[in-house]
């Protein structure tokens, strides 16, 4: 990469808690000469950040707030990559795209949220194709695992001649982890949109919303995100039972956007979803049904506004997270399996050790950061409103190894 510019990343939320990971992680990590910004609304905050940071006295800190276009329009323009933890995105984000689409400089969130994605796209695709910048959304547990999982699957099979990925499925083996009050806050900015936007409703519901041209795509029928199935039903001799996944809603519609973005590559009948194991007790089709009914309730709960008063005096608030313990200790697994258009049956693995929306989103997030900042010759040629897999793939399947993500694909 041509260093024109003062910076190679600029972390903005730098202060926030999910921020100060990332942050972290790259002090850590990022090779000798990465030239690292912190930025946010305040610097006495930042400064305390830089303190606590290895090696990282020198770092510059920038001022930059999402109600000042101006400041982000300069933030862009000093650095080669932002990486923004900075959410609800839908209510602050929008600004930061534009001004990096407009400035041609690549950018990584970890938004889930399927409405903030499909603005994006509306607004500033076109533009940052023009630039040449990768806006890269969900750069962390949403939605890498399941993104760059049927990326791998979708390379053997083709390695192997074994034609498209149909019927593919995500089983979340293993999830544990703490809750953000970032997560929480943007499932509030969510119910109280739908509740207003009949439209919303619509393009949150619809399976393709993130689709690049939803005419062209493939009528396959209902596609549920709140299916309960048996592990037989995602292959043979797999068992137990499954409920929702609650991230699936926002994953599954990322990774039909990879597909279509790639002009249908995985497939025209490539039929995605995802689902959490419960077990195989004779009680799991109890646990699958509470799970499915306890995410209506949350929801409801959210819109309805006495137990939304509740619910806010007991859940996350934003800026709080787990312990430092919770994060060492939690860990992901995520098995995909498909079948493809020959018969031909594969598995995949994502696995890593940390808590998914913290410590492992913290180095997601940080590698996507670095794989845009200097892996320039192994990333795909494309520019635009992106995924982690059409818009860094390869290279960051290769960086998440290296920091000990299992990534593996095998034949069944």
């Amino acid at each position: 990469m041509t260093r024109t510019r003062d910076l190679d990343v600029v972390v903005y939320g730098a202060s926030g808690f999910v921020g100060r990971l990332t942050a972290e992680y790259l002090a850590r990590h990022a090779p000798d000469g990465t030239r690292i910004g912190l930025a946010g609304r305040s610097r006495e905050r930042l400064e305390r950040v830089r303190e606590s940071l290895p090696g990282a006295s020198a770092w510059p800190i920038l001022i930059a707030d999402a109600d000042d276009p101006e400041s982000l329009t300069a933030l862009a323009r000093s650095t080669h990559v932002v990486v923004t933890t900075v959410g609800p995105y839908a209510k602050y984000g929008i600004d930061l795209v534009r001004a990096c689409a407009e400035a041609g400089t690549d950018y990584a969130d970890l938004s889930g949220e399927v409405l903030f994605g499909r603005e994006s796209i509306d607004r500033f695709h076109d533009v940052a194709a023009a630039s040449g910048a990768r806006i890269v959304h969900s750069c962390g547990v949403d939605s890498i695992p399941s993104d760059l999982g049927v990326h791998v699957l979708h390379q053997q099979v083709s390695a192997d001649g074994e034609g498209d990925l149909t019927d593919t499925t995500l089983l979340v083996s293993a999830f544990k982890g703490g809750v953000s009050g970032g997560t929480i806050d943007s499932m509030r900015n969510l119910v109280d949109t739908v509740k207003l936007d009949r439209g919303a409703r619509r393009v949150a519901a619809g399976p393709y919303s993130l689709s690049p041209d939803l005419a062209a795509e493939p009528d396959l029928g209902r596609q549920s995100d709140f299916e309960m199935v048996k592990g037989s039903d995602i292959a043979p001799g797999l068992r137990g039972r499954t409920a929702p996944f609650v991230m699936g809603s926002t994953n599954t519609r990322v990774v039909r956007r990879s597909n279509s973005l790639r002009k249908w590559a995985y497939g025209r009948a490539f039929r995605y979803r995802e689902v959490m194991s419960v077990g195989q007790s004779a009680l799991s089709p109890v646990y699958a049904a509470g799970v499915s009914a306890g995410l209506g309730a949350l929801m409801a709960g959210l819109a309805f506004g006495p137990t939304r008063y509740l619910l806010d005096r007991v859940l996350p608030a934003p800026g709080e997270g787990p312990s430092e313990k919770t994060r060492r200790t939690g860990h992901f697994t995520m098995d995909l399996y498909t079948t493809t258009s020959t018969g031909a049956r594969y598995a995949a693995r994502v696995r890593a050790q940390g808590d998914p929306g913290y410590a492992a989103t913290a180095v997601m997030l940080g590698e996507s950061a670095l794989a845009l900042a200097f892996d320039g010759e192994k990333l795909p040629d494309a520019a635009g409103v992106l995924t982690p897999a059409t818009a860094i793939g390869d290279a960051l399947v290769d960086r998440l190894r290296a920091a000990g993500f299992e990534i593996s694909v095998r034949r069944t």
